[in-house]
């Protein structure tokens, strides 16, 4: 066992048991019953508190948000949901919004107060911003690069195959420091979905990386569409390495529908990502789960052109999450809570995650008796630390 450099002392772990976490170069080397372990130089009482893996921001949007800016009203579809209508506006309001790199550093410090560690953000990539927003965000990247770890997906928000010039700024995109290659809506948008698809996974398969595509599209459109990223995902081995967000329309199929469709995702090793939004249907998180589908979690849109909410907390992601399934018992807490923890590390595929010894030290203290409390309590007073060293207090950055 490695020297011990911190001694975390009297943390509750989820199955309700004291004990003392040994850390050395950033990772967990030792788990024992509380008082078993000695002689560190540094010592931090969690005092009996609920210790748990840092939380996973599995989806967000640093670069559109409008957190800490002017308040910015907003606007309705002249009918019902249009995604066309939403880029629209959400091209207005940024045009007038405060500095690109002033929103996003506002936006990681609330989400990291909160307790996340690990983030997936989509950035926008198409003819109207090229990559200028990508630049900007890989330096907020490397400025926060000590507190969170960011994976940044081109997110082609105006369409691939309408937009001129895209498929090459995707592909320039990921060149530059884009770990994955992301997608929109490829049957409703573009029109086309093997056009679009075909950019996609291209650049997926040149530059090896993964893939995460948004898809908002209802019934069986939006199924059908599923099942063909589900196809090119097995057909190119990315199994593991793709990611649905939204997946709407799952959430329009009956159950037997859904089961059979979430076996096929299951198969394929696709992840799929909601955050339960409030006035659209969203994927059978229980359903999903039962089938071996990997369901993850994201705030998604924190105050910008898409609604007004948002405050950047995983935990109360996990809360709504469980309330608009239905999850009442114990064990359907704890899933909700799995979905934006675990089951976001695996969707990310990240290394080390967890409270096990030769995990990163990265977790968060919540006062709790046990999980299931913390997602329908959702406490506050939190304490969050990033490879061992304590980086936010009480909802504040600690640098």
């Amino acid at each position: 066992m490695a020297e011990i450099e911190t001694l975390f002392t009297r943390a509750k772990l989820a199955d309700g048991s004291l004990n003392d976490i040994g850390v050395a170069g950033g990772r967990i080397v030792a788990i024992a019953p509380a008082g078993a372990l000695a002689g560190a130089a540094l010592q931090v009482d969690i005092a009996g508190a609920l210790l748990v893996p840092a939380f996973v921001e599995g989806h967000i949007h640093l670069d559109t948000s409008f957190y800490g800016d002017k308040w910015i009203p907003h606007k309705p579809c002249t009918n019902g949901f249009d995604v066309h209508e939403r880029v629209a506006f959400q091209a207005q309001n940024m045009a007038s919004a405060a500095p690109m790199d002033e929103r996003a550093r506002k936006q990681l410090e609330l989400c990291v107060s909160n307790g996340s560690l690990q983030m997936r953000s989509h950035v926008m990539v198409d003819d109207s911003v090229g990559l200028k927003s990508l630049e900007t965000i890989l330096g907020i990247r490397e400025e926060y690069c000590d507190i969170i770890d960011i994976q940044l997906v081109a997110f082609p928000q105006s369409g691939i195959l309408k937009s001129p010039g895209t498929p090459e700024l995707l592909d320039e995109a990921v060149a530059l420091g884009a770990d994955l290659v992301g997608g929109l809506d490829p049957a409703s948008f573009d029109r086309d979905i093997d056009g679009h698809l075909d950019v996609v996974f291209g650049v997926a398969e040149k530059r090896g990386v993964g893939v995460d595509i948004h898809l908002h599209d209802f019934g069986s459109l939006g199924a059908f569409t599923v099942e063909e990223i589900c196809a090119r995902t097995v057909a190119l081995g990315l199994q593991g390495k793709v990611a649905i967000s939204h997946a709407y329309g799952l959430g329009d199929l009956d159950a037997d529908a859904a089961r059979r469709i979430g076996a096929k995702i299951a198969a394929a090793g696709v992840s799929i990502m909601t955050n339960a939004p409030g006035d659209h249907v969203f994927p059978p998180v229980a359903l999903l789960r039962a089938e071996g589908v990997n369901v993850f979690a994201g705030n998604d849109n924190i105050r910008d052109s898409w609604w007004p909410y948002g405050d950047g907390d995983m935990l109360a992601r996990a809360m709504m999450i469980g309330y608009r399934s239905g999850f009442y018992t114990d064990e359907e807490l704890t899933a909700a809570f799995d979905v934006v923890t675990s089951a976001g590390a695996k969707a990310l595929g990240l290394e080390g995650y967890g409270i096990a010894i030769g995990a990163r030290a990265d977790f968060v203290t919540l006062a709790a008796e046990h999980v299931p409390e913390a997602v329908v309590a959702v406490p506050k007073g939190r304490r969050v630390f990033k490879a061992g060293r304590l980086v936010a207090e009480n909802g504040a950055l600690v640098r």
